[in-house]
Parts: structure tokens; sequence; C-alpha cells
């Protein structure tokens, strides 16, 4: 069975103001495209199909468009989670019906769910979809109170779907979650994918997927394999931030034979514009080669520049942002104002209580910032089910 692995589209997404639903339409239909060319028996969608609970009109018409093409002009199966970005509820409207014309979409998680089951010639193949839910919603569903973070979550639900497989059938898990090895920390991959948690609460470990014949997981805009080449990230199909700037953006092509081995491929897609950053002075700048591209720039200068945007746009109509690159001499280290877009919520806490304080927080406070961070965390997923509700 051939099938296309793909995550974490972020339709509504707006970079530095910028709306991207036009460049979202512009990798999305080499997508279709693809499929229409390769004719895969499903394609996967592991979550973060919208960039916000409530996404505005322009994201849904796009998905609208890009499903029909898919599941009613092409006949082909499209299996889809829920992301941390996306509102249970609103994907999960209609999903019984829908479902009847080839559109699995699982918004909310249930206990005692059956998988989507696909066929070929070797037989049955199992896709087990699990979507993005806070290890408090975990807990209530499975009644468990040791349910305290999401590797705890994320091995009482695979203690069901495990304890329930069919042994001659070949099995796909389908998720959004962070998968590290032994679930170790690891930073994300970019700057433009909120944390599911803070501290080592987010991460899962990669083991506990052994048993599937293939994993495919959204949430971390890099496509890689997550401690095992049968456990991957597709990775988003476009940059989403200048942090994501040197990644290899696309697809996965993956083929289960009649035995559960698998082939993996990355398909890549071209963007109607790329991402990157260039740097120099502004006089270098002016005279670099025009281009549509959405640039960062850094600018070297060490003199006061006067509105270097709008001098700027005149070579690179879509810059986005201008950072004054430190000097030479001076570490960055020693700079906390510079480098605190790269902290993570613990690290940016532990500083402004430094900084106010004269010392670090201790253990109690920062156990304190950790329930109220992930409380509003959870707020902020929420908030999407309450206006549904509405």
């Amino acid at each position: 069975m051939k099938f296309f692995h793909t995550a974490d589209w972020h339709l509504g997404k707006i970079v530095q103001g910028v709306h991207m639903t036009d460049d979202q339409r512009f990798v999305l239909e080499q997508f279709i495209e693809a499929a229409r060319q390769e004719r895969p028996d499903a394609i996967i969608i592991a979550g973060d199909l919208y960039d916000r609970a409530v996404p505005p009109t322009e994201a849904v018409r796009l998905l609208d468009e890009v499903l029909s093409d898919i599941v009613l002009g092409l006949e082909i199966p499209v299996i889809a989670v829920a992301g941390n970005h996306d509102s249970p509820n609103r994907l999960h409207f209609g999903s019984s019906f829908m479902s009847r014309k080839g559109y699995h979409i699982s918004g909310l998680l249930s206990k005692g769910r059956g998988p989507v089951v696909l066929s070929d010639a070797s037989g049955e193949v199992h896709f087990h979809c699990v979507p993005f839910a806070d290890p408090s919603v975990v807990r209530s569903i499975y009644e468990d109170p040791s349910v305290s973070g999401h590797d705890a979550a994320m091995a009482c639900i695979l203690d069901d779907v495990c304890g329930r497989m069919d042994e001659d059938a070949r099995h796909v898990f389908v998720g959004h979650a962070f998968v590290t090895p032994g679930a170790e920390p690891e930073d994300n991959t970019s700057t433009s994918e909120r944390p599911l948690s803070i501290g080592g609460a987010e991460y899962v470990d990669a083991g506990r997927f052994r048993q599937f014949h293939y994993t495919a997981l959204g949430h971390l805009h890099q496509a890689h394999p997550a401690g095992s080449e049968t456990v991957r990230y597709s990775g988003s199909p476009l940059k989403y931030s200048i942090s994501e700037e040197h990644h290899r953006k696309g697809f996965l092509a993956v083929e289960l034979d009649a035995d559960g081995e698998v082939t993996v491929e990355h398909r890549p897609l071209t963007p109607r514009r790329d991402m990157r950053t260039v740097e120099g002075t502004l006089r270098e700048l002016l005279e670099m080669e025009p281009s549509e591209d959405y640039i960062f720039v850094r600018l070297l200068d060490r003199a006061p520049v006067l509105y270097p945007m709008e001098r700027i746009r005149t070579v690179f109509p879509n810059a986005l942002h201008i950072e004054r690159a430190l000097p030479v001499h001076q570490d960055r280290t020693t700079r906390p104002k510079d480098s605190m877009s790269r902290m993570d919520d613990l690290a940016m806490f532990r500083a402004f209580h430094e900084e106010i304080q004269g010392e670090e927080p201790d253990e109690e406070t920062e156990k304190l910032f950790r329930e109220v961070l992930d409380d509003l965390l959870g707020a902020e997923r929420e908030s999407g089910k309450e206006t549904v509700r509405k």
C-alpha cells in the first residue's frame, strides 16, 4: 500500500503580518497534482490543518477545495487528525457521514475507537488515528489519575489501541505529538510552533510506537525520523518562520509491502516565494539582485540608517523584517535582550525572576509557573471549542 504523509498545513497562517493563503494554495496544488500522478491508496494529514482554532474564511475555503479535489475528484481517501492548533470540535463535526465519502477525520479523542481500515492485494491496513489531546483530557476519558504528562497520556492511549490490534493486519499510527528517543528533551525544529507544555512534560518516547509498522507524526516542522526510520515527521509544506530557512519542505511518499516493511521517499514542494536571510550594509543590499522572496534582513551598518525598510523594499519588495547585527566584539550570550526571543518560556521566566528578585526562582516557584502556563495553553486550545459551542 502506498500513502502520502503530510502535516502542519497551518492554513490561515500569518507571518510578519503577511497572509500565507496564496502561498499555501500554490504548494497544495502541487501536492494534488502529485496525488493525481501517483494515485496513492490514501493521504494522511497528521494534524494542524489550520493555524488557529477559529480559522479565517479563506483558510476554511482552501481546505474545502483541497479535500474536494482529493476525496471527491480523485477518490483518494484522506485520513486526518486534529493538532494542537486546531479546534477539535470544529474538525470533528460531520466526521461520521464524511467518512462514507472517504474523509476520515478524528478531531476528538475517544476511548475504544476502532481504526480506519483500508485494503490492498496483501490484505488490510489499519490506520489508528489519535488526535492531539491534553493529558488532563486523557486522564478524564480513561479515568486514570496517574496520567500527568504527554508521555504518560500516550502510554495510556496506546495500551487501549494496542490491546485491540488485529495480528493479521498491518498497522499505521497517525498522531500529533512531540516525539523524541526516550522522551528526552530536544529543541523544537521551528519557532513558529507553540509548545505543548513546558519542561519535560511535552515529550513522548519514540519507543512506544514499536508495535506499528509506520508512525505518521505531525507537530515538528522539519521532516525527520524520530528515533526510528519508521517513526517520522513529514514536516510542514511551507516555511513559516525564518528558523525554518534551511528546511527541505515537502511530503513523504510511504510504501508498505505485504510483510509490513516500509520504504519512505521525501518529495519536495516548490514555494511561490522562498523565505531566506540576506545580510550586508544598506549600500550592499541595494546593489543585490532584486527578488520577490520573503526576506529577513541582517543589517551590518554600524551607523544609524534612516528608513531602512522602505529603501530595502525597492530591491526586496517582500522584505518582512530587519535586525541590526551585533558588533563583532560583542558576545551574544552577554546580551539577554537580544537572546530573549530564542529562549523558551521557562528560561524567559527564570531570566525575568532573576532580573526582578536578584536570584533564580526556587523549585516551588518554577512548579507554580509550569502549572499556570499549562493552564493558559489549555485555555487557549479550549477557546476554539467554546467558539464552536456558541
